[in-house]
């Protein structure tokens, strides 16, 4: 855990008011979906379960606000944030955890399951660690192509003790593929401490120079760090150098799950962590630089109203009808086995 605020540290005016304000607004509606998306499902509007991001929004925030259209984001099944700093509608990602017909995907796809390649979200993965080789693959295909994408791939702490993890990585150093591997350490492989079951202290930065890569370890809960690291990966991919892999420390202020208490943290852990919330971070980072409350206050009262909004929508949309469910199961829309 980094020892004080990143609020703290020295101010520069190297990322500019516009950008700082986009940062800003990103984490805004990041956390106010999530706290919707906890109510909602506390009233039994959100079927299933979900994995929210409350307290990672600075991670989410900072690439995507980095990333140009085109660039392609593919992450876990917690993912509700990175499909909505990649622009996708609250609407819609609130239509599909509730199962509704406005939903991203119709209601077909739930929480662990989001897409739209229209925004460049190439899909949330249910199976841990199975979507870094996918992002290998589609890195591979601008390379090929003589594209100027980039591939950024969001994974858990946990991803690093998983075998595909240290494939892919491999792979992308071997080849020299345009793609980032961002490991969001939040300190619990699901319930478990990830320093209990892991032999090196920084579960992705210390197995960096396996593959012949930076250790790069920094304040996910600083969304301006974590923007110019980004930037930093994204021109070094665009250029031909190869893959990167960014170790953002960070904390999720909720369990697991909806089914988790995570009364398994130290006392006193999650009080401590929230002192560095990456939104109270962040209001006083703006302020350091001059805009005033007035503004910080109409961004996030703009927001809350367009979520209220969106989640009204979304109790009034109706359900999927059954004849959607036999479709899209292959690439041509349609359900039938083909030999």
């Amino acid at each position: 855990m980094l020892d004080k605020p990143a609020a703290q540290t020295a101010a520069n005016d190297d990322i500019g008011e516009d950008t700082r304000l986009k940062l800003f607004e990103t984490q805004v509606v990041i956390r106010e979906a999530e706290q919707r998306a906890y109510d909602l499902f506390l009233q039994n509007l959100v079927k299933g379960t979900s994995h929210l991001s409350l307290g990672q929004e600075a991670v989410a925030a900072g690439f995507a606000v980095a990333m140009k259209k085109g660039d392609l984001s593919f992450c876990t099944y917690r993912g509700h944030a990175h499909t909505l700093a990649r622009g996708v509608p609250v609407e819609k990602v609130l239509g599909e955890l509730m199962q509704r017909d406005n939903g991203l995907m119709r209601g077909k796809g739930g929480s662990m399951h989001l897409m739209s390649t229209e925004h460049g979200v190439m899909g949330s993965y249910a199976i841990i660690g199975a979507h870094l080789p996918i992002a290998c693959g589609a890195a591979w295909r601008a390379q090929y192509k003589g594209h100027d994408d980039v591939s950024v791939c969001f994974f858990g702490d946990g991803t690093t003790n998983i075998g595909a993890f240290h494939e892919a990585l491999n792979f992308a150093a071997v080849w020299k593929l345009p793609v980032v591997f961002v490991c969001e350490n939040n300190l619990y492989m699901e319930y478990t401490p990830i320093a209990d079951v892991t032999a090196v202290p920084s579960p992705a930065g210390d197995r960096a120079s396996a593959y012949g890569l930076e250790k790069i370890v920094i304040d996910g809960n600083d969304a301006d760090a974590v923007y110019r690291e980004a930037i930093k990966a994204f021109d070094k991919a665009r250029s031909g150098g190869g893959p990167s892999l960014i170790e953002c420390l960070t904390y999720r202020h909720s369990g697991h799950s909806r089914a988790d208490p995570a009364k398994y943290r130290p006392e006193g852990e999650l009080e401590r962590w929230k002192e560095r919330d990456p939104i109270k971070i962040y209001k006083e980072r703006l302020k350091q630089f001059g805009v005033s409350d007035a503004q910080i206050d109409k961004i996030v009262n703009g927001v809350k109203a367009m979520v209220d909004e969106a989640t009204e929508k979304c109790k009034a949309a109706p359900n999927p009808p059954m004849d959607i469910l036999t479709t899209d199961v292959y690439a041509d829309g349609g359900f039938a086995w083909r030999n």
